[in-house]
């Protein structure tokens, strides 16, 4: 995680000078908030890859840098029309834009063609330059042409670019949003993992600017001596110096004491030269940090010592007693004075004192307290005890596996509470969804269109349990040729002859999977007194096309 962490750092100190960076441009970042940002990417949610990427980036954004946020299908299900630019353009923004991500539900559909739409709009972009950066891990499921909106805005915009991130999209599914970034000069950028999108950020940030004309050569300087400072840091009192996995900050003084501009960041063992004046260093080692005021004199040297006061941490998580280290842990630090979380097999240096150590593996969570002295390696196992299971659904028992993005899963506790509601406890969308979860008694409720089945089920620790859930259901093909909308009901009428609604779409045609049994499908005509009604009997596992007209 920490080569990861500095390749992220790397690419953010060229964010303001590149096409995708923030400082040339007002943006609006369009974040994807549908449900299928539920689905992980080695064993971490997307949605959460993303939330910490935003975080990473704004923290390094200039603070006069006119940033916006938009999002859509974070507030309901099913609706093209939830889009909402949540953080205006502005500067300053970085804080309120991670809050936002942080807080926001992932649960609609996928309008992206209109959020683009309207964050143009809102960026003015047929008056003044602008970008759109949109970060999509699904395709347009509201009927909107991304290539056609990219050509419109290209030929109506004064300087109009749209970037597109395809996260988690095949190659296939990227070639069909691609073109909204090409129409507009933008780029597309295919990421599959969390890996590859932040090799993906460095790609497209990393673009250099034109070489300027050479200065003509200065003026030779006066000699200087070769070095004024040169500190040394070490983890406890008596202890030995840190040579490698240190860092050093080093800020001008401001009139009233506290930092100043940043004069340089150096890593490992530092001799440099500083200018007379006021100082403020910060040596650290990762979370552990010391921190001097310095008064620098012309013709001075300075040696200060810094102690950290600080240990090191070494967290191996496991599921269940004797069970490999899990690459799926989030482990959460949390030391005098402040937080830090990893994934997987965690290493930590922090302040001395007493830690709580949490470790998160899908839903299980402990949490443990250790005692950290100056100087000191603590290592410790920590076991969660959960099990996992691996959770699929069939039409039919034996039969087709139901292999489709929307298919949702909701793990929810078996025990109902007092008003006959059950505790949620995880949720994942599409054909083998995984779940780590305290050893309890569950029911996994499967959600595909219109069919929905409880499934029971008991986990234990260590247990590795492969679910089938069968949905004993069909699918339901109908074509109603003119119609306003076509609607599913029940064919048994209530005892005041009315029949239940189970479904309705707007157009003439429309496909749905539905428990297997006997219906009514009704075509609705704009024209009052022209509906149109059919039985159809549906069996599971088949599939049945009518057309009513």
């Amino acid at each position: 995680m920490a080569g990861l962490a500095r390749s992220v750092a790397a690419a953010i100190l060229l964010l303001s000078m590149t096409s995708f960076g923030f400082a040339a441009n007002k943006v609006i970042i369009v974040l994807d908030a549908s449900g299928s940002m539920w689905a992980q990417i080695d064993g971490k949610p997307k949605l959460e890859i993303a939330r910490e990427s935003l975080r990473t980036v704004l923290q390094s954004v200039p603070a006069d840098d006119e940033i916006g946020f938009m999002a859509y299908g974070h507030r309901t299900k099913g609706s093209c029309d939830d889009i909402e630019l949540i953080v205006p353009p502005q500067a300053g923004s970085a804080s309120a834009i991670s809050s936002a991500a942080d807080s926001m539900k992932f649960l609609g559909k996928t309008p992206l063609t209109a959020a683009v739409k309207q964050a143009a709009e809102a960026l003015r972009y047929t008056e003044d330059k602008a970008t759109v950066v949109l970060i999509t891990d699904g395709l347009e499921t509201c009927g909107g042409d991304p290539c056609a909106l990219g050509r419109e805005l290209k030929e109506t915009g004064i300087d109009f670019t749209a970037d597109v991130v395809g996260f988690g999209l095949t190659a296939d599914e990227g070639k069909q949003i691609a073109c909204l970034a090409d129409n507009t000069g933008g780029k597309y950028i295919q990421a599959s993992d969390e890996k590859a999108l932040q090799e993906a950020l460095v790609e497209t940030v990393a673009a250099p600017a034109p070489a300027p004309e050479p200065a003509p050569a200065p003026a030779p300087e006066p000699a200087k001596p070769e070095f004024n400072f040169m500190p040394s840091v070490v983890m406890a009192e008596g202890g030995d110096p840190i040579t490698d996995s240190n860092a050093w900050e080093i800020y001008k003084a401001a009139a009233d004491g506290t930092r100043g501009d940043q004069v340089m960041t150096e890593y490992g063992e530092l001799k440099t030269n500083l200018e007379p004046g006021d100082y403020i260093v910060v040596g650290r080692d990762d979370e552990a940090r010391s921190e001097q005021k310095l008064k620098v004199e012309a013709g001075q040297l300075y040696k200060p010592l810094f102690t950290l006061n600080g240990g090191t941490l070494v967290i191996h998580p496991h599921a269940s007693q004797g069970s490999e280290i899990s690459g799926e842990a989030r482990v959460d630090f949390a030391y005098p004075g402040g937080t830090t979380t990893h994934y997987g097999d965690a290493k930590a240096t922090v302040p001395a004192g007493e830690q709580k150590v949490t470790v998160q593996i899908g839903a299980g969570t402990v949490t443990e307290s250790v005692q950290l002295a100056a100087g000191q390696t603590v290592e410790k196992d920590v076991v969660v005890g959960v099990g996992h299971a691996a959770l699929n659904a069939y039409y039919t028992a034996g039969g087709d596996k139901a292999d489709n993005s929307g298919i949702g899963f909701e793990i929810v506790k078996a025990k109902k509470k007092i008003d006959g509601s059950r505790e949620s406890v995880e949720h994942s969308y599409g054909a083998d969804s995984k779940f780590w979860l305290p050893p309890d008694d569950y029911v996994a409720l499967t959600t595909l269109d219109l069919a929905v089945v409880e499934q029971p089920f008991s986990i234990k620790a260590g247990d590795n349990q492969d679910i089938k859930v069968t949905l004993d259901a069909g699918v339901l093909a109908m074509s109603a040729p003119g119609a306003y909308s076509i609607e599913v009901f029940s064919s048994k009428k209530d005892i005041e002859g009315k029949r239940k609604s189970l479904g309705l779409t707007y157009g003439d045609s429309w496909q749905q999977t539905i428990p297997a049994g006997d219906y009514v499908v009704v075509r609705h005509a704009s024209d009052q007194g022209q509906d149109k009604e059919m039985p159809v009997t549906i069996k599971a596992g088949e599939r049945t096309e009518i057309t009513v007209q």
